[in-house]
């Protein structure tokens, strides 16, 4: 006799044809709300009392939820149980075995099932005689993608192999994540997000649009899980450099939770991506018949806020105050406004503007151990005033502040802006946005980028417009005839939107810059010495800072976790990285780095009063490592 809580009931399903028990059929049909869901009709009824089912003869059995069912795998979605002929109700947890098993990604091994897995759980015949082990599969899978030429290939294999076999996809992400990152995630998410209705197989997060708007919280209840940490929303308005991609955007949402499992350590069924579809003003896409979202131009104004403000509202009522909600790839005018207005009632982050600033501040820490220096006796101009530019320029005033005491008013007349009219000065106040006005400096106009590099003589020159070739020739020329280190962060990302690839820039200041660009770039030769570039990737920083919310239980977060963040990774950097001129670590240690990163923040957090979770634990470091997901196969008794 297996045991069961008390709120969960066994029914045995049968098949019409064949009058005899079947184990890996079995459904667990689960209390919900008080009440108990009926399943698909057939068997026993869910109305009558267990001791009324034991009178009548119908099979009840006592089942831990923790165990599988007659060898059984328990499957939390359901999904594989559902069938023409067997329906699935909002009630049922099925219990995967056998064929059901193997579609089941959280479960699957595939060809590493064991001997003793396969007669348990009634995989005899499924699969071939032969049994590897996970290493093996690795080893074969990357051999395999080393044969796709384009890009894009590459990423469809390993999304294949995502809703295929989890955890053999992130022990491959993890063990190759230098070749394999720039895979995932940027640059080729961006061709894959422009061509997500053409590639589109199956669906990996929630769609929310127009049409659920009163009912996005039962559009919630439609995920499977129920203990989400972390969400990556965005309404596809800004997707990279490449604008308005609307509903195929999703793409960003799930590589986002990709890196948070694979190097954050977040549990991928605590992820949920999730794209919020108000339309898209893309003409090209509109006229797609191959795209996935809705065919109207974008809702704005009222209609726009109502239905973010109803998401936000039914997270919280579906999640909990501690869940994290990444806003990702929102247009300037949307992201800072919803940052500043639920920054105060939920666990919000934006990653365009918080994440990048805190990565950028960190490489900023790293390259002044070799420019010399201060950061507060440096001068820096940015091209781009976006939300990632003055994110970045906020959190390096609110660095310089700290370390002077000095108002934040004060030091930010250190950073200088440059957006598409020029320089941002004060003659041009009445005509800026809200978010550039703390930018617009005592100045005479400047009306171009080289002009602005001429004038203002900066240490660090930081693009992030989104614009390719914009930092020229003449433009790093003039960094380096008054810098013997220019700093040069070519942040806007795909490699198209690059402001210079790091052969220009090297080649151009004659070696003497020290590059970072946020998309990858391979090492470059010039007069005989080999440069390694620096990538400047969110990846650095993002998935440590949500693991130290979610081991910390913040509720909050606050700019002092940025800034420990940035401490953190900026501490990696070692002197042998800065020898080969690198201001950012190998990503091959990204594991151990989160861990760093997630210790400070929660640390902070903790600090501020701002964490849930107590007692604080005496080691943060080895507390992350310890909560930190493993993609190693468990086994199936």
């Amino acid at each position: 006799m297996l045991s069961l809580n008390k709120s969960c009931i066994l029914r045995i399903g049968w098949r019409s044809r064949e009058w005899r028990w079947r184990p890996r059929e079995a459904v667990v049909v689960v209390r919900c709300c008080g009440g108990v869901g009926e399943g698909n009709g057939r068997g026993i009824s869910m109305e009558r009392s267990t001791e009324e089912r034991r009178e009548k003869g119908d099979s009840v059995l006592d089942l831990d939820p923790k165990s599988g069912v007659a060898g059984g795998v328990q499957d939390v979605y359901g999904e594989d149980q559902a069938s023409e002929e067997h329906f699935i109700t909002p009630w049922t947890v099925s219990v995967a075995s056998g064929y059901s098993l193997l579609r089941d990604p959280h479960h699957n091994k595939g060809l590493a099932f064991s001997e003793k897995e396969r007669d348990a759980h009634y995989l005899r015949g499924l699969l071939p005689p032969v049994c590897i082990s996970q290493e093996l599969q690795e080893k074969k899978l990357i051999h395999n993608l080393r044969q796709y030429q384009v890009p894009l290939q590459r990423y469809m294999a390993m999304m294949d192999l995502q809703v295929r076999n989890e955890k053999l996809f992130y022990k491959l992400l993890i063990e190759n994540v230098e070749e394999l990152l720039p895979v995932v995630y940027t640059p080729t998410v961006g061709e894959a997000c422009q061509k997500y209705g053409g590639i589109f197989r199956r669906p990996q997060g929630l769609y929310i649009s127009l049409k659920e708007k009163g009912k996005i919280l039962e559009v919630l209840k439609n995920w499977p899980e129920r203990r989400i940490q972390v969400i990556v929303v965005t309404d596809g308005e800004r997707i990279l450099g490449l604008g308005d991609l609307g509903c195929q955007g999703m793409g960003i949402p799930v590589g986002k939770l990709s890196l948070y499992s694979a190097l954050g350590g977040i549990r991928p069924s605590a992820c949920l991506p999730i794209t919020i579809d108000v339309g898209t003003n893309n003409e090209q896409l509109l006229k797609d018949e191959f795209y996935i979202g809705l065919r109207q131009r974008r809702a704005t104004g009222k209609e726009y806020s109502e239905l973010l403000h109803e998401f936000m509202r039914a997270v919280k009522q579906n999640y909990g105050e501690k869940v994290l909600i990444q806003f990702e790839d929102f247009a300037n005018h949307n992201a800072f406004e919803l940052l500043a207005k639920y920054g105060t009632t939920h666990l919000v982050f934006n990653d365009d503007i918080q994440g990048t600033a805190s990565v950028v501040l960190a490489g900023v820490v790293a390259a002044l151990k070799l420019v010399g220096g201060t950061i507060t006796e440096h001068t820096f101009l940015f091209f781009g005033a976006g939300e990632a530019g003055t994110g970045i320029a906020e959190l390096i005033a609110l660095e310089m502040s700290k370390q002077t005491k000095a108002p934040v008013e004060e030091t930010r007349k250190k950073i200088w802006l440059v957006d598409s009219k020029g320089l941002i000065v004060k003659s041009r106040m009445e005509s800026l946005q809200h978010f550039k006005k703390p930018w617009a400096h005592e100045h005479e106009p400047v009306g171009s980028l080289l002009d602005a590099v001429k004038t203002i003589k900066p240490t660090v020159l930081i693009g992030s417009a989104g614009v390719g070739k914009t930092f020229t020739k003449e433009v790093v020329e003039a960094m380096a005839s008054f810098n013997e280190k220019p700093v040069i962060l070519a942040l806007s990302n795909p490699t198209s939107q690059s402001e210079c690839t790091a052969e220009e820039a090297y080649t151009w200041s004659k070696g003497r810059a020290l590059f970072a660009s946020g998309s990858p770039f391979d090492p470059v030769e010039h007069n005989g010495k080999i440069y390694l570039p620096g990538q400047a990737n969110n990846a650095y920083i993002f998935p440590g800072i949500g693991l130290g919310l979610v081991i910390s239980g913040a509720i909050r977060v606050h700019d002092e976790m940025l800034l420990a963040a940035s401490e953190a990774l900026a501490q990696q950097v070692t002197q042998e990285n800065l020898d080969e001129g690198l201001i950012y670590p190998p990503f091959k240690n990204i594991r151990k780095i989160s861990a760093q990163i997630a210790a400070n923040v929660a640390a902070k957090a903790y600090e501020l009063g701002l964490a849930s979770h107590l007692p604080r634990p005496a080691d943060l470091v080895k507390y992350a490592e310890s909560c930190m997901y493993s993609p190693v196969y468990r086994s199936y008794r």
